[in-house]
């Protein structure tokens, strides 16, 4: 398969456009409901509040458009943060070790996800629950079972700080963004990763390393699942091996609510980020009235849900 003909599918204009329509409707009605919905702190406050979703859907973009799943970065999430808030303690270590060994701590269980699933040809929704699992037991057993406290202001920083009024996890969210939109769509690399999701067959007998694709994908989304891991523990101050449950449901909502297909080799980072919004919004709206988390949970399911009939029905045409 030549280069120049592998060419990133984002689908079609309808979809993209249907999701502004709807994220666009939705504030609409929820400006009018409740006053306080369109006001500039509210819209930082939403932002806030979907960072570490959001970038956890950006990594986990890149494992679906494989045609792969990913189930243990809610996990991922926990043991992350108590491996960074382990090495953020005050007078210990430079800010840039408990970064580091957060990250890199996420990339090398991504980097092991991805060998299991193409050395072992592990389904990727087996492989990664059970790496869901080792992750948590992981969390719990180099904390001991409790929070890990006491975090230097500097770290501490990195969830509660601003800049120019921006709260940081919002700017960390808008690079991890713009670098992903960049990969995906100028790189070969990202070419390769749509190409993958769209006939690996054909990708495989053109010369592409698909192992190699796949696992630097699931690295990737891993990786970032640290980064977010990170902020969590900034942001709430301790380490918690408790954090992250379900974390994953709800980046996977918010690729597959963006366009992105869970047969691989279509979608995009900029839906998905869409997609991010519109659940966070919505949230954020239906608190504002005041209604029950139950029937929030309700509604996300059924957004879910009909994403994933659009997709198909698409598809099938």
């Amino acid at each position: 398969m030549p280069e120049h003909n592998i060419v990133p599918r984002d689908g079609n204009a309808m979809q993209k456009y249907g999701l502004v329509i709807a994220f666009a409707a939705i504030c609409a009605v929820l400006s009018i409901r409740s006053p306080a919905f369109l006001t500039p702190q509210n819209a930082i406050n939403v932002l806030r509040q979907i960072s570490i979703n959001a970038i956890l859907a950006v990594g986990v973009t890149y494992v679906i458009l494989t045609g792969g799943i990913d189930l243990s970065l809610g996990s991922v999430v926990a043991v992350t943060g108590v491996l960074a808030a382990t090495f953020a303690h005050p007078d210990t270590y430079p800010l840039a070790v408990p970064i580091a060994v957060g990250i890199l701590g996420g990339v090398l269980i991504g980097v092991l996800n991805g060998l299991v699933i193409t050395r072992f040809r592990v389904a990727p929704f087996i492989a990664t629950l059970g790496m869901m699992t080792i992750a948590r037991g992981g969390a719990l057993i180099l904390s001991g079972g409790r929070p890990v406290s006491n975090l230097a202001a500097s770290f501490n920083f990195i969830g509660n700080g601003s800049v120019l009024r921006i709260p940081i996890p919002i700017l960390i969210l808008a690079g991890v963004f713009l670098v992903s939109r960049f990969i995906l769509r100028r790189t070969t690399f990202g070419r390769y990763v749509y190409a993958v999701g769209g006939n690996e067959e054909a990708a495989r007998a053109s010369g592409i390393n698909t192992h190699g694709i796949k696992v630097a994908s699931y690295a990737i989304c891993a990786g970032l699942a640290g980064l977010a891991g990170i902020v969590q523990a900034s942001r709430i101050t301790t380490g918690q091996p408790n954090a992250g449950i379900s974390y994953e449901l709800d980046a996977i909502a918010a690729v597959v609510i963006g366009g992105t297909s869970l047969s691989g080799g279509i979608g995009s980072v900029t839906g998905t980020l869409l997609g991010a919004l519109l659940i966070g919004t919505l949230n954020n709206g239906l608190d504002l009235l005041n209604v029950s988390s139950y029937y929030q949970q309700v509604v996300k399911g059924l957004i879910i849900i009909g994403a994933v009939i659009l997709d198909r029905r698409k598809r099938s045409r």
